[in-house]
């Protein structure tokens, strides 16, 4: 059987609203099951989440972390370049498992998806 690939385009901050947590929060639990592809394609300010070496607050969510939840269960996750420059992100600062994508690259992987949520 073929996978299933599920596209999530992330558009809201890391923090200050719960839309981008919410939405790692499901692309991790769909990461850890057979049969399911999860792709994540972080543009505007949800650019930021894919910052390396996030630091919070004790007890408090850190979206870093959250993208290697997805990474390291085979999940993609690719960063807007347009919106990266547009915020001063350099390809060096990203988490590890992200990296720079294109708008070329989303309009591919929202041909190839099965399914497709917007946060």
């Amino acid at each position: 059987m073929a996978a299933t690939t599920m596209l999530f385009i992330l558009n809201d901050p890391p923090y200050g609203s719960e839309r981008s947590y919410n939405a790692l929060r499901l692309a991790g639990a769909l990461a850890g099951r057979e049969g399911v592809r999860v792709r994540l394609f972080l543009m505007g300010d949800a650019a930021a989440c894919a910052k390396a070496g996030q630091k919070v607050p004790q007890g408090y969510y850190n979206t870093e972390f959250m993208l290697h939840a997805v990474t390291a269960h085979g999940g993609e996750v690719s960063v807007c370049g347009t919106c990266m420059n547009a915020r001063g992100i350099q390809d060096s600062e990203l988490a590890r498992g992200a990296r720079r994508g294109t708008l070329e690259e989303l309009a591919d992987w929202t041909l190839q998806a099965d399914k497709l949520l917007v946060f």
